[in-house]
């Protein structure tokens, strides 16, 4: 478990401060919510829109509002272990196949 308790790991340092908000858009929504479901996964947390909301915030990253509704809703009920288990052992892709 880490030392200091949830929300507080989540202040950022006079670097982070500094450099304002970070706005993104297009399939940037997406990923910016996947690294939040991972923090949140890794920390033993729930995977919830406001949990999502409340790191993309701490990292100053600004989405599309419904972004953390739509990737909570993603991920609940769905065992993300046993997901990121899945993409570290699918098969690689086939070659095509033959011509006559």
């Amino acid at each position: 478990a880490p030392s200091v308790p949830w929300p507080h790991r989540l202040r950022s340092t006079p670097t982070q401060r500094t450099r304002g908000h970070m706005a993104i858009g297009g399939n940037s929504n997406e990923l910016a919510c996947v690294y939040a479901a991972l923090i949140l996964h890794d920390d033993g947390l729930e995977i919830s829109s406001d949990n999502i909301a409340l790191i993309l915030k701490a990292a100053k990253i600004d989405v599309e509002p419904y972004w953390p509704t739509l990737f909570a809703k993603l991920c609940k009920g769905k065992n993300v272990g046993d997901m990121l288990s899945a993409v570290g052992s699918a098969p690689a892709g086939g070659g095509g196949g033959g011509g006559g």
